[in-house]
């Protein structure tokens, strides 16, 4: 099991940025794939982005193509969602989540799962 702790979330302008962050504890997070989901009012959670264990592979939501960034650092146990560019429709809960094995935009192949952090973007 790996327990996951997001943080970074906050009011921020259209246009400007945010960092995510996603502190891991437990087993060894390098072998774990994980990814970012967000949950807006009202509507479904949905995938944002998601990298291998290694870091090599990532893979991105259309809607975020270019604007954000997923990255980790297995030494920090920690994952990163770099966004840039923010739109007001970013506005959503986001979460991180982890599996063993490959990564996945399916998020109910994710069995572990942080409380999420919300984001918010004025126009």
């Amino acid at each position: 099991q790996v327990q996951l702790v997001e943080s970074g979330g906050g009011l921020v302008q259209a246009g400007g940025s945010l960092r995510l962050s996603c502190a891991a504890t437990g087993q060894a997070f390098s072998r774990c794939a994980a990814a970012w989901f967000r949950q807006a009012p009202g509507k479904e959670r949905e995938f944002v982005a998601h990298i291998s264990g290694s870091g090599g592979t990532t893979n991105y939501a259309d809607s975020v193509k270019g604007r954000f960034t997923i990255s980790r650092d297995n030494a920090k146990k920690t994952l990163y969602l770099q966004m840039n560019s923010l739109k007001p429709e970013d506005t959503a809960v986001y979460y991180c989540a982890a599996r063993r094995l490959i990564s996945t935009n399916v998020q109910s192949e994710y069995d572990n799962w942080g409380q999420g952090t919300q984001v918010t973007v004025s126009s």
